[in-house]
């Protein structure tokens, strides 16, 4: 279904925005406006495919979208709880959780 003639995603979209101006120009006989809308589907459709597979690389990458904040010592802050977030003495947290991140 990939048209060989796609090379990647970069150049699909730089064609297919050239296609789209063109096309709002409205200066093409019918029939070339036809098959330059016939490229912009498959450039459309090509784009979107890449999309979804960025999309879910990224979802694995991140477990399944769950995305943790990097420890203190990895994150570079030096404090493992810095004040206003982490653990209290007798085991709350008074910062936010993961349950808190809005993403």
């Amino acid at each position: 279904m990939d048209d060989p003639n796609i090379k990647d995603f970069e150049s699909a979209l730089a064609e297919l925005e050239t296609i789209v101006e063109t096309l709002e120009e409205g200066q093409l006989p019918l029939e070339q406006s036809l098959e330059r809308f016939e490229r912009g589907i498959a450039l459309s459709r090509f784009c979107h495919t890449r999309l979804e597979d960025a999309e879910r690389r990224i979802e694995l990458l991140t477990e399944r979208g769950q995305t943790r904040p990097a420890p203190a010592e990895i994150a570079g802050t030096g404090t493992p709880n810095p004040p206003g977030k982490g653990t209290a003495d007798d085991g709350r947290t008074d910062g936010p959780t993961d349950d808190d991140t809005p993403f």
